[in-house]
């Protein structure tokens, strides 16, 4: 296992589920009508240990680095995409800009290990590791010391927002290429063939997935570590992956929520359940994306995602479109009236 350790506290505590159910169920509406509100307001007020949960700062950190991998022709997506695209985040009209500005949510930029040297100035965190990992189709994508420091560094830009006055925070990446590690994840972590954990990417067609297929499975059979899963994780991940790993074990460690977005961060979140369980706890997920080998992965982790919109972008546009139905949770505990304040009957 990985020699940092988080603390996180499960949020079980009988006394207080039993009151902010009581408190969900009289509210002025049939028993369970508001559904996944209903589950999403008692999970949000476990979390914050609190009847009258509130969620304050959203923030989406976003993680960028290059992957050694992409050099075996695994991705339609050329490297120097990955800083033109973090270059283009900073200024503010990609994607995920618009989806934060719509939805109140600061963009946090991290230089992760990108194969490109950032100028300052343009508001992107410099944590990198180096310009991208190694190729682990010919060995490991980094050593443990670089794991154990990605975590620490992820950890970090969680502290500094949870400071800040965080309290509810999504994960977004970008690395042309890091669908291939994060279907090693899946299949290392799930168990199941690595056919049923590839798929597209950015766009692949069907010969440029057998190609993939065909590369991963290469870098498998030569894989040289020990049967430590968190040996095989950091053999085939990425920076920006171990990044966010550390950053959502924090998060909960921290009490915070996290939304967990498509395919490569809910591979993370699978990630850091490995070396934390109660990670989950803490983890509401965004969305099921369009990347072959999403949904079993939530099967796998038994997520229940909010929304299926056919997304595939990534940058964690999936979590942040999610955020409103947990606004509703929130404002469906606090802002409704119970049967014992009005004059309505109780109908159920």
């Amino acid at each position: 296992m990985t020699a940092m350790t988080f603390d996180i506290s499960p949020v079980a505590d009988a006394t207080l589920r039993d009151a902010l159910t009581s408190k969900i169920n009289n509210l002025t509406k049939p028993l369970g009508s508001l559904g996944r509100l209903e589950s999403l307001a008692l999970q949000i007020g476990l979390i914050q240990r609190s009847l009258s949960p509130v969620l304050s700062r959203p923030v989406n950190i976003l993680f960028a680095a290059d992957h050694g991998i992409i050099a075996e022709g695994v991705s339609v997506s050329p490297k120097e995409v990955t800083w033109q695209q973090l270059g283009h985040f900073a200024r503010g009209g990609a994607g995920i800009n618009f989806l934060c500005n719509q939805h109140g949510f600061r963009l946090t930029l991290v230089d992760a290990g990108v194969d490109y040297d950032i100028p300052a100035g343009h508001g992107i965190i410099d944590m990198k590791m180096g310009r991208g990992t190694a190729n682990f189709l010919h060995g490991p994508a980094m050593t443990m010391e670089q794991w154990e420091e990605c975590l620490s560094r992820g950890a970090a830009v969680v502290d500094m927002e949870a400071d800040s006055g965080s309290n509810i925070v999504s994960f977004g990446e970008m690395g042309s290429g890091n669908t291939s590690p994060s279907s090693m994840w899946m299949h290392i972590i799930t168990g199941l063939p690595l056919d049923r954990c590839i798929g597209a990417g950015a766009g692949l067609d069907r010969p440029g997935i057998s190609h993939k297929l065909d590369v991963l499975s290469r870098a498998l059979a030569a894989y040289g570590g020990s049967d430590s899963v968190v040996d095989r994780l950091r053999w085939f991940g990425g920076f920006e992956m171990a990044m966010a790993v550390g950053g959502m074990l924090r998060a909960a460690q921290r009490r915070m929520v996290v939304i967990v977005d498509g395919f490569i961060m809910t591979a993370c979140m699978a990630a850091a359940a490995i070396i934390n369980p109660l990670v989950l706890d803490y983890a509401v997920f965004g969305h099921c994306g369009d990347e072959s080998g999403h949904r079993l992965m939530l099967d796998h982790l038994g997520a229940s995602p909010l929304l299926h919109l056919s997304l595939r972008l990534g940058e964690g546009s999936g979590a942040v479109c999610a955020y409103p139905i947990i606004q509703s949770a929130v404002r469906m505990i606090n802002e409704m009236d119970s049967f014992a304040d009005t004059d309505v009957t109780k109908y159920f």
